[in-house]
């Protein structure tokens, strides 16, 4: 029997395999974005009174920067048994241009990125249980 593939959080992302994308906010007043959009509770300067319009933002943009993190986060973390490092990129939608935060995709060595590379947003399982994969992104680089 194979799992169903649902977002850790509801609401964060789609789940396209080939096409995923984080969901945002637009206030189309000031053509700022937010994310993620269920902790939007600010808006831009001068457009208080703006509506928010649900938005698929980009999921390709530029390392902006990135951290290999050597220790184990608290709970609610999950961490895996025993703990490995961690790398969390930080990377500048291409259309947004805000920054966005997740890990380094399995498999990719930090050791072979840098700042200003192009990157592309893929789903990764967070944790399962008997009936669902719970899934997250990860930016992984663009091939050259």
């Amino acid at each position: 029997m194979s799992k169903t593939r649902v977002p850790a959080i509801e609401g964060w992302l789609t789940m396209d395999e080939s096409n995923p994308q984080l969901l945002g906010y637009l206030d189309e007043s000031s053509g700022t974005y937010f994310f993620p959009k269920d902790v939007a509770i600010s808006h831009a300067p001068g457009h208080a009174d703006a509506d928010f319009k649900e938005v698929a933002l980009s999921n390709t943009g530029k390392l902006w920067s990135y951290t290999t993190n050597h220790y184990k986060p608290p709970e609610p973390y999950l961490a895996p048994d025993p703990f490995e490092p961690y790398t969390v990129a930080a990377v500048e939608l291409d259309n947004e241009k805000m920054v966005v935060l997740g890990q380094l995709a399995d498999g990719v060595d930090p050791a072979d990125i840098e700042v200003g590379m192009d990157m592309k947003l893929e789903l990764a399982t967070l944790y399962e249980d008997d009936e669902n994969e719970y899934m997250v992104w990860k930016w992984r680089p663009v091939p050259a």
